[in-house]
């Protein structure tokens, strides 16, 4: 915030107590830029910043997850909870965790210097982004198999007859036969063979258990995005109920927060930097863009069902059969095929790649803010991260890979980032204190924010969080398609996603174990920001307060 303040003369003469309180306020200033690290690397333009966030909040889930979604659930009776879950939860948790970031200039571990107890969660969110980087950059390899596979003059999903095809692969021309209405779970049509068995090579495999060798086709294509990352983030920031279910999961997956992306992006921006409207921008050009893709995705799907003759919820479908099997068939049949498949998969590629490049920025300033070896080797660091991401991605490659990718996208960032973002709000807005949290950003901006957001904060967000958490606690066993997973692969999820919910209990637990004094003080220790725990030993603990607690 830059303050202009008037000649000595001038205000000595006018106002002499409005100057003592501009320079108290200016001294302040000073002193919480230097306590949060006022020399950290900043983006080099504000447009680079507000691109990043954009290009990591409109992913490939805005193209093949929210049109079906919305579908699935009744169409407009989705879009209630969609919103409604957009204004009183998704809004205001984008702009606490862009706030948080930008006002302590720290990643998402570190950043909980403001309450040390919840350093766990942010341990949480890490470790969700890296394990969606397992698996969300195999992805972006299939779009890069099939961008290089499109560069011919007959797309080869076309037709049966290649080398890659069974016996029983038919070309449907026209409709579809009585006794096959449902073309979306057809599995002997071109483009479902060439996706299934020319590009997974899945009728290989027979379930989880019998994962065979990695596709080198799909390998090279992995190399190649992982090296786009790695030379993309090297250098820094300044070169780069079900239905109430779905739509919050839809919401934070979507957004983008509960990742630490958002608290990783917004830590190299200037401290004076308009994060409100920041948030309000980026989330409605996120959730605009949803909407439009819903549009252009089902007058697709519109014209397959017509093409067939079939209901529209025949063809409906999500995820990779939408976008690797649906639309590249509906574009085989385009005037100029080859260019529009060309261009389609080039979108896809460039969806994913922004949206893989915030997720292992999260983890590698998330990790190196907090050790500081980390940082000073950033380079090899990222090529680590980089790597390690690519050895477990080779899991999701080989001919059974499809479903350890199942797998990790039923439960990697399921229940987990729920979890992970009901515990920030709360360590955020009764820990640490919204009365506080809101003083912080008028610090950074010059106003305080309205009474809605810290209702938000405070009570709305973390009442719903808590009621999708428990509901999403209740889901059905994991299948793909017919295939339905064994009990220990549903346990091995299960796994994932307490491995890094469990970070919260086991962090607070260590915190307090490690810290000395009575029980009282340690408790003292553990929920008040670091910069003040000379406090303690005065006494002078606001946690033990009562009006800490009913501050709005």
């Amino acid at each position: 915030m830059n303050i202009q303040v008037m000649p000595e003369h001038k205000l000595s003469s006018v106002a002499p107590m409005k100057q003592c309180n501009v320079e108290k306020k200016e001294v302040e200033l000073i002193l919480v830029k230097d306590q949060n690290g006022d020399n950290r690397e900043t983006w080099g333009k504000k447009i680079d910043f507000l691109l990043s966030v954009i290009g990591f909040a409109v992913d490939l889930a805005n193209v093949w997850r929210f049109p079906y979604l919305c579908y699935k659930n009744g169409g407009g009776a989705f879009l209630i909870p969609y919103i409604l879950f957009l204004f009183i939860a998704g809004m205001p948790l984008f702009y606490m965790e862009l706030a948080l970031g930008q006002y302590n200039r720290e990643g998402a571990a570190t950043v909980w210097k403001i309450c040390p107890v919840f350093k766990g969660v942010g341990y949480t969110v890490i470790l969700i982004a890296l394990y969606v980087g397992f698996y969300y950059n195999v992805i972006i390899a299939w779009s890069l198999h099939y961008l290089f596979s499109s560069m011919t003059t007959e797309l080869p999903w076309l037709k049966c007859g290649n080398s890659w095809n069974s016996v029983n692969c038919t070309e449907f021309n026209g409709s579809l036969p009585d006794n096959s209405t449902s073309y979306a779970k057809n599995k002997n049509t071109p483009a479902a063979e060439y996706y299934e068995r020319g590009v997974l090579n899945l009728h290989e495999s027979s379930g989880i258990e019998d994962l065979g060798w990695p596709r080198w086709q799909l390998v090279l294509c992995l190399v190649v995005v992982v090296f786009i990352l790695y030379f993309s983030l090297w250098k820094g920031v300044k070169s780069s109920g079900k239905v109430w279910t779905d739509a919050a999961t839809q919401i934070f997956y979507s957004l983008g927060a509960g990742f630490g992306v958002l608290i990783a992006f917004s830590s190299y921006n200037k401290f004076d930097n308009n994060c409100y409207r920041d948030a309000l921008l980026t989330s409605t050009v996120n959730c605009v863009t949803s909407f439009f893709s819903g549009f252009a995705i089902f007058s697709v799907l519109g014209y397959m069902a017509k093409k067939h003759g079939v209901k529209v919820e025949n063809v409906a479908t999500e995820g990779a059969g939408l976008v690797f099997i649906i639309y590249p068939e509906a574009i085989s049949t385009l005037p100029g095929s080859t260019f529009w498949a060309i261009v389609f998969f080039i979108m896809l590629l460039t969806l994913g790649i922004d949206s893989a490049m915030g997720g292992m920025e999260a983890v590698i300033t998330g990790l190196s803010d907090d050790f500081k070896i980390l940082k000073r080797n950033r380079k090899l660091f990222t090529f680590a991260t980089a790597f390690g991401t690519f050895l477990f991605a080779l899991l999701c490659v080989t001919n059974g890979g499809m479903y350890v990718l199942t797998l990790l996208d039923r439960h990697a960032a399921g229940t987990s980032i729920l979890f992970g973002v009901l515990i920030e709000a709360i360590g955020v807005s009764w820990f640490y204190g919204v009365d506080r949290f809101s003083e912080d950003i008028e610090r950074m901006m010059g106003f305080k924010p309205g009474l809605y957001w810290r209702l938000c904060w405070k009570y709305v967000s973390p009442a719903f969080l808590l009621f999708v958490v428990i509901a999403s606690l209740t889901s059905s066993d994991l299948s793909y398609d017919n295939y339905v997973f064994p009990e220990w692969a549903n346990q091995i999820g299960w796994g994932v996603a307490l491995s890094s919910m469990l970070m919260v209990p086991s962090y607070a637990m260590y915190k307090f174990c490690s810290l000395s004094g009575t029980f009282r003080e340690r408790i003292a220790y553990c929920i008040t920001p670091e910069h003040e725990h000379h406090m303690v030993a005065e006494g002078k603990v606001r946690q033990f307060k009562l009006r800490h607690w009913l501050a709005i």
